[in-house]
């Protein structure tokens, strides 16, 4: 943003030469035609009035280009911040990410958009009184000094009402977003469970809450405003008896003839402009504030979570011996998994069982480096995952969660969504999926929704499969990859799967059922220790 600010710094320099040098040619003008009646003529004024006009135009490019000037650099603040933003809490851990989900959800959708009349109307309005203001009130001294102590006096007044008012705005502008995130994550947690709830008969159920919930939200933005409207009476009250008081004493000096009217027209125009950069400041301080309790927040969240430090080791999965040493993980419950050591080898199936909430899926998430250990290691052909280059790792692995990723897109997008895959018809003969194409009207091209929508769950499931099997990558990491499946199904994944360890990648499966246990080389038994000290 700093060389948009530098630019509207020079902006409000032009603005504000623009309007003292046009108020003073103003003056003198309507001086010379008042006093003069000899140059009541259009051609005796004809250079003022080109000047005048050229001052005005002017000022009105200058305008524009400092309210263009000032979108842009908003739309890369709020792009840069929001992509931290996402950056920082997507790195997280499982856990961690979803205590900070709503916060993050609320300052990416919709909070960071506040902070555009932050930049394109509250800076450029403090820039033009920190500017504007000085420079008028040194050439209104210029003129008359009696003027210029009047406005002296006036002025500091509007700095400390705004400072009192700013403080209970800034209150009130944090509830108001504390309100909305309230908000906004109980709409998203009732929208995500409205099929289970109506096939509970109780999609009414949440309203009452969800109505409660909005009038808190309501008496909050309308607190803001009353506040806002309050502070602008004061600024509006205080602007005009100060430029009020400049006029009447230039009027009774006016009239005993103890200044002239060049002189008093010229200040009388500058008045105005003494006090309407800080009125503006004062205005557009509202519209920015809930911006700026948006901006603290999304400060709050990448300091709070600062991203981990990139690794920059490589190594080769293709025969790399994979350890758990003492892998321990903390949980909302304790450790899961405890104390989990093991060898995986490649060309064997590994199954991971155990408990539910024992870390099974944890420990994936460990090997795949997507969350840090809290004891122990994980280490691939004797490098720690921790010091690896997480991009370069991550396309050796094939990931099968228990819910796939699927994103709005055909089905052949969802299936190269994790890059090409070596042979598309025998990964989807391998998955059961080729079945499924032959029923989807458009086959390949057939589009998906949200989240898999037009796939029933056990299609998506054979999708996910088809992706994880029919990739080139030589460590296999499955989530439960015959859930939802049926029996048939079922018995050609596992075949599918015992052919890729026996083509020597290294398969490690989450399993419950007994069927996917027998296909294992070896079996690894993940507990968690639900007591232990965190």
């Amino acid at each position: 943003m700093r060389r948009y600010l530098v630019a509207t710094v020079g902006c409000g320099t032009l603005i504000a030469g623009c309007a003292i040098a046009g108020a003073v040619i103003l003056g003198h003008l309507v001086a010379g035609v008042i006093t003069d009646p000899a140059t009541r003529n259009l051609a005796h004024w004809r250079t003022e009035l080109a000047i005048l006009a050229a001052l005005w135009l002017f000022r009105a490019l200058i305008q524009w280009l400092q309210g263009r000037l000032g979108q842009r650099g908003a739309s890369a603040v709020i792009a840069d911040l929001g992509g931290r933003v996402l950056r920082t809490v997507t790195a997280l851990p499982p856990g961690e990410r979803n205590l900070q989900r709503d916060d993050a959800a609320t300052v990416v959708t919709s909070g960071l958009d506040g902070l555009r009349p932050y930049f394109t109307a509250y800076l450029p309005a403090l820039f033009l009184a920190a500017i504007l203001t000085p420079a008028t009130v040194i050439v209104i001294a210029v003129n008359d000094i009696q003027s210029a102590a009047i406005v002296l006096v006036a002025l500091p007044l509007i700095p400390i009402f705004m400072v009192l008012i700013g403080l209970a705005t800034a209150e009130r502008s944090a509830a108001a977003l504390e309100a909305m995130t309230t908000l906004q994550a109980r709409l998203l947690d009732l929208i995500a469970g409205i099929p289970t709830l109506r096939a509970l008969g109780r999609a009414d159920g949440p309203a009452e809450r969800i109505a409660t919930l909005g009038a808190a939200h309501r008496r909050s933005a309308m607190a803001t405003l009353r506040i806002a409207f309050l502070s602008a009476l004061v600024l509006e009250l205080i602007a005009t008896l100060g430029v009020a008081l400049v006029a009447v004493s230039i009027g009774l000096r006016l009239v005993f003839g103890e200044m002239s009217l060049a002189a008093g027209l010229t200040v009388l125009l500058l008045a105005p402009d003494v006090f309407w950069p800080l009125r503006r400041v004062g205005v557009e301080f509202h519209a920015a504030q809930n911006g700026k309790a948006a901006s603290d927040k999304a400060f709050a969240l990448i300091e709070q979570n600062p991203e981990p430090p990139a690794g920059t080791r490589t190594v080769s999965a293709a025969g790399a011996e994979i350890v758990l040493d003492g892998l321990s993980v903390a949980g909302r419950d304790g450790l899961s998994p405890h104390q989990l050591s093991g060898r995986v080898l490649p060309g064997e199936v590994t199954v991971l069982t155990g408990a539910n909430g024992a870390g099974k899926t944890t420990t994936l998430l460990a090997i795949a480096g997507l969350l840090t250990p809290t004891n122990g290691r994980v280490t691939v052909d004797g490098v720690d995952v921790d010091e690896l280059d997480r991009p370069a790792w991550w396309r050796q692995l094939a990931w099968l969660a228990q819910r796939p990723a699927i994103i709005p897109g055909t089905v052949a997008d969802n299936l190269t969504l994790f890059g090409p895959l070596t042979d598309t018809q025998s990964a989807c003969d391998a998955a059961g999926f080729t079945e499924v194409l032959n029923t989807l009207p458009d086959g390949m091209d057939t589009v998906l929704g949200r989240g898999g929508v037009g796939l029933s769950l056990g299609q998506r499931q054979r999708l996910g499969l088809a992706r994880a099997l029919g990739s080139p990558a030589p460590v296999l990491l499955l989530d439960e990859p015959t859930s939802h499946l049926d029996e048939a199904t079922e018995h050609t994944v596992l075949q599918a799967i015992r052919n890729r360890a026996a083509g020597g990648a290294t398969v490690i499966v989450v399993a419950h059922r007994d069927s996917v246990v027998r296909i294992a080389d070896h079996v690894i038994a993940v507990e968690a220790d639900q007591y232990a000290r965190i």
